[in-house]
């Protein structure tokens, strides 16, 4: 797998020191979010990725380029043998509690009450249900319950 170093900080980080801005520029566009969200419900060519987003196709090339080059996703050889096929690796999976996050905050957030839209369901067909976060206590977590605590390798500072 692909990831760029990090004993040295990438000049191309936004915020070297942050989690969450390294995320972003990994996967903080709305289209590489869509083409993993769309390799998670089982799209996995190029032509698939394209129907389901409307992704231009420079658009289209440039984010799978960039996920595989940072290990989200893997090329593989079509069945017939004549394609290319993208498959989601585990770091790409381990995206899957951040998709659920930002679809159920758009759920609630997103849409007028009553107005159509897409439901999560498990291999049983029922709702995914909504997920908190939980402190070692069981506690609820959020904004005001929670603050960055900067490290240096590992050790708090």
């Amino acid at each position: 797998m692909s990831r760029p170093s990090t004993s040295m900080p990438s000049p191309a980080w936004t915020d070297p020191d942050c989690p969450v801005a390294r995320a972003l520029d990994l996967v903080g566009d709305r289209w590489s979010l869509l083409v993993i969200r769309d390799a998670m419900d089982g799209a996995r060519s190029f032509t698939e990725f394209r129907r389901r987003t409307g992704i231009a196709r420079n658009i289209l090339t440039d984010r799978l380029r960039k996920l595989t080059a940072h290990g989200l996703l893997a090329q593989q050889t079509a069945p017939s043998g004549r394609r290319v096929q993208y498959v989601l690796t585990d770091v790409g999976r381990d995206l899957f509690p951040v998709l659920l996050a930002l679809r159920q905050w758009g759920e609630r957030h997103a849409f007028e009450p009553g107005e159509p839209r897409s439901t999560l369901v498990d291999q049983h067909g029922e709702r995914v249900p909504d997920v908190r976060p939980t402190g070692a206590d069981g506690a609820i977590l959020d904004a005001d319950t929670t603050h960055v605590q900067k490290t240096d390798g590992g050790r708090h500072r």
